[in-house]
């Protein structure tokens, strides 16, 4: 009997190995979520954050809000002379990594927001990873002085959405 555990353990090794060898499941946090308040009677917005994966590969592959009636995740890229947004399927988050969602790069693209995002504010953002699932956050409003990272964020082209 112990001769056959022993055997089954041995044929089982390079297996426990393997699925190590990817870091493991994904053990995602998120840190510092927030978004610009709306500027008059502006209704898109854009949410920003940290995603900080201490195992295995995931993707963030959705973003939801009641705060809007539609959210996209969307990157930056520069089109000539021209950054132009463009939507994504998923965020990359490679395992034991820091992804940074920011003005001019990565982000979390809010249309239709219900509200005016205020200085002060928040409301609830989940964010659903392909390995993770989901997690909800707190999304914090902060003031800005009418641009997203010196960007004039209302004059960026949108045509990818």
């Amino acid at each position: 009997m112990i001769r056959r555990i022993l055997f089954a353990l041995a044929l089982s090794m390079p297996l426990a190995i393997a699925a190590c060898s990817d870091g493991g499941p994904s053990e995602i946090s998120v840190e510092e979520p927030f978004a610009r308040e709306t500027i008059g009677a502006g209704t898109t917005g854009a949410a920003y954050l940290v995603i900080r994966n201490s195992g295995g590969a995931d993707r963030l592959i959705a973003a939801s809000t009641e705060a809007a009636v539609t959210t996209e995740l969307h990157t930056h890229e520069k089109d000539g002379e021209i950054m132009r947004m463009r939507k994504v399927d998923a965020i990359d988050v490679p395992a034991h990594d820091v992804v940074t969602l920011q003005p001019g790069g990565k982000h979390i693209m809010m249309f239709e927001i219900m509200e005016p995002l205020k200085d002060g504010g928040s409301f609830p953002m989940t964010l659903t990873f392909e390995e993770a699932g989901d997690i909800t956050v707190d999304v914090t409003v902060v003031a800005t002085g009418g641009s997203l990272g010196g960007m004039d964020h209302g004059a960026m082209d949108h045509s990818g959405h």
